[in-house]
């Protein structure tokens, strides 16, 4: 069987850049309270764009540095926590945006280990011969689940989308991929499908007990259990890859975590006892952009030159579900091409 590797990386953010000084003047926050508690200063909101426009032109931007045309992708996965709508997938609306016509489409619903649930999928696929190309994105427009005048969840969060065509080659690259699910956290981080609506009160108690909560539909979380969790299934996940590959964490040029919080960051470099630089960080800027954090932060990195042909990277990531998963890529793209 040939190896699986990843072909060529895109993103795309929105135009529009939301301050932490912008947010100020519309709600009781201010600059130094956000950056202190999470590392993020400004983040891309979209005005009219929804996910399926975003993650399509990340999409093509993936496409634009590779030699794969549209017409020979096989498999589109889009992982998203914040979908158009329930039907059809946000993959088939990227498939007609592109023109992938020759594509089989889903996404895949794992909040911010999004991309990463996708790599595995696409791995597994592209293993045993079932697929050739196959395009990965993560995209979200959480702004449009965020409630504005709640500063503990609206000033984290951010709009975009990353993607990665991966296809067969001779050489190793994706060297190891753990995931991992507890559903017992399920309502640590959560976001109702849709508001519900029965007029008979009996029954409404019935079916779901306090009714109190019922009708919410914008994103809740409970940030303290969220950093536990966070900072227990990064370590694990890291510890659990580098154990499966045989290597050791000096063997790993970058640790590419979800972009959540530069708090839960700092907690694993002391952790590790690695140089801060291992990490790569772009939240200051685009703040959690849920499934999208990860490709965004390792285009940017292979856009900048960071990457070089024979690296090994470490991408980690965790969110709501609960879910987390990583994996260790050695990069095949030669940044002189």
């Amino acid at each position: 069987m040939k190896e699986v590797q990843i072909l060529a990386t895109g993103s795309y953010v929105p135009d529009r850049i939301v301050t932490n000084d912008e947010l100020s003047t519309v709600m009781d926050t201010n600059d130094e309270w956000i950056k202190t508690r999470t590392g993020i200063c400004e983040r891309r909101i979209t005005t009219g764009e929804n996910t399926s426009s975003i993650a399509a032109k990340a999409a093509l931007k993936a496409l634009e540095s590779s030699y794969i045309k549209p017409v020979d992708l096989d498999l589109i996965i889009v992982a998203t926590a914040t979908p158009d709508c329930y039907t059809p997938s946000t993959a088939c609306i990227v498939q007609d945006i592109i023109g992938a016509t020759n594509a089989t489409c889903f996404d895949i619903s794992a909040a911010c280990s999004g991309f990463i649930y996708g790599l595995n999928i696409a791995y597994q696929f592209i293993k045993n011969g079932a697929k050739k190309n196959v395009l990965v994105i993560g995209a979200e427009t959480l702004s449009k689940i965020l409630d504005w005048n709640n500063r503990s969840t609206c000033v984290l969060f951010g709009d975009g989308a990353g993607a990665a065509i991966l296809g067969c080659g001779e050489e190793k690259g994706l060297i190891e991929i753990h995931t991992g699910s507890d559903g017992r956290g399920a309502n640590l981080l959560k976001c109702n499908a849709a508001s519900v609506d029965i007029n008979n009160k009996d029954l409404k108690e019935k079916i779901y007990g306090n009714t109190e909560d019922v009708d919410k539909s914008y994103l809740t979380m409970e940030g303290r259990e969220i950093f536990k969790f966070a900072v227990k299934a990064m370590g694990e996940t890291i510890d659990t890859l580098l154990n499966s590959s045989e290597l050791t964490i000096e063997d790993i040029k970058y640790i590419v975590p979800h972009q959540a919080n530069l708090r839960i960051i700092d907690y694993m470099i002391k952790k590790l006892k690695v140089d801060s630089k291992k990490f790569y960080t772009n939240l200051q800027y685009y703040g959690n952009t849920s499934a999208a954090s990860i490709p965004i932060a390792m285009d940017q990195m292979n856009r900048e030159g960071l990457l070089e042909k024979g690296d090994k990277i470490l991408l980690v990531g965790f969110g709501g579900g609960l879910t987390w998963g990583g994996t260790i890529i050695e990069w095949t793209i030669n940044k002189n091409k």
